[in-house]
């Protein structure tokens, strides 16, 4: 069966890829329109890898609607497996089709010489209830019987069990799918296929080899300024370029999830909505959960969005690591740290390790300042602390 490779609507160049994408709202800069433009020419699968929130799955919506094509999605998840990626055979409907034709089973086998007929009779059925009649088609096989060119996207595919993974290598490969009771079922439109995955384990090479690779990561300064504007966020253009320089030193931080470009365009709506006309810690802080979503970076982008807001601001002392009560009484002069690296500590300690540096008070005699000696036992005490052993009766 031949494949239909004709696009509702193509792509020209790469040019004309970046112009369409964004008509619909995705900014791409050249190596994702050269990427995507190829994946249309070259008619092979793409996998995008890179941080969550890059724009991954978004890319994928909006090749859908840049082409005209009805997107299909599947969600990877631990645990998952064929009958719900690929297809499932549709037990009730068989059932319901068997009591249906009771009474036309019946005649098939109603003048069989023995049990071994009548079930040879009732197999040479089996294609009536094992045909396409009667499967469920997952998104899969939805994508690759569908008549209508269709974008199917393999959403977190890192997230799925190795066995689906490998399901996934003749589809990708051949553009089909093998199902043992029906046989080969061939795409009879050419899909785009978009794969994405956020990092969490690492895919097989033979998965990789299937596609066109890109690894997506956050935008520059420029470009996501860019995409907040084609946003329409109603955020003046000078507190959007501040808030994109804030939410890159976020994401410096070392935290669980940094904040993605479609958080940072929330952001933006949020301060746009409240009617922020400057940037403070404060009005930062009281909006931070837009963008921070983990108890633990919300402490720690708190603490640093003073510094993030103006960098050449004093921060009060009691934001300083010192000066809690805890009696530390570290000097914070250079003379007193220059002071401490040159000090050998183990030479002071040396120093000190002499025989008769204490006092007879300290060793509990009576005067001098000599070692300490061990003081005399008499054999009573010994006796009295070490009792002779006695012997077991026997």
């Amino acid at each position: 069966m031949s494949i239909t490779t004709e696009p509702i609507q193509g792509f020209t160049d790469v040019e004309d890829t970046r112009a369409q994408l964004a008509t619909c709202g995705y900014l791409a800069d050249d190596r994702l329109a050269t990427t995507v433009f190829l994946q249309t020419r070259l008619e092979k699968p793409v996998l995008l890898e890179g941080p969550a929130g890059v724009g991954k799955t978004q890319l994928a919506e909006s090749l859908a609607v840049a082409t005209g094509r009805r997107l299909i999605r599947l969600q990877c998840y631990e645990g998952q497996d064929e009958t719900k990626a690929l297809y499932e055979w549709d037990y009730g409907k068989q059932l319901l089709y068997t009591q249906i034709l009771r009474e036309k089973i019946g005649q098939v086998v109603e003048d069989a010489a023995d049990l071994n007929e009548a079930v040879e009779r009732i197999a040479k059925q089996d294609s009536v209830f094992f045909s396409q009649r009667f499967l469920a088609a997952r998104p899969l096989l939805e994508a690759i019987d569908s008549d209508t060119p269709v974008v199917l996207l393999i959403d977190e595919v890192d997230r799925a069990d190795e066995a689906l993974e490998a399901v996934l290598l003749e589809l990708l490969a051949e553009f089909q799918i093998s199902i043992p009771e029906v046989g080969t079922v061939t795409a009879k439109t050419m899909p785009y296929v978009v794969l994405t995955s956020n990092n969490t384990r690492d895919l097989s090479a033979a998965l990789k080899r299937r596609c066109l690779h890109l690894f997506l990561d956050y935008p520059d300064a420029a470009r996501e300024l860019e995409i907040i504007r084609s946003k329409d966020t109603g955020l003046a253009d000078s507190l959007a370029a501040r808030l994109v320089d804030i939410v890159r030193g976020i994401r410096d931080l070392e935290l669980r999830k940094a904040p993605s470009i479609s958080e940072t365009v929330d952001w933006a709506r949020t301060l746009a909505v409240l009617g922020v006309e400057e940037l403070t810690a404060d009005v930062l802080s009281t909006t931070l959960n837009v963008v921070v979503k983990y108890e633990r970076d919300l402490k720690r982008v708190m603490d640093a969005l003073p510094r993030l807001v103006d960098p050449n601001a004093e921060v009060p002392d009691h934001l300083h690591g010192h000066g809690h009560g805890h009696g530390h009484g570290h000097s914070h002069s250079p003379a007193a740290d220059t002071a401490d690296d040159d000090r050998d500590g183990r030479a002071e300690r040396k120093a000190k390790d002499q025989p008769g540096r204490h006092n007879a008070g300290y060793y509990g005699g009576a005067g001098g300042t000599g070692p300490r000696t061990a003081p005399a036992v008499s054999t009573s005490q010994g006796s009295r602390a070490f009792p002779s052993a006695r012997k077991r009766p026997l």
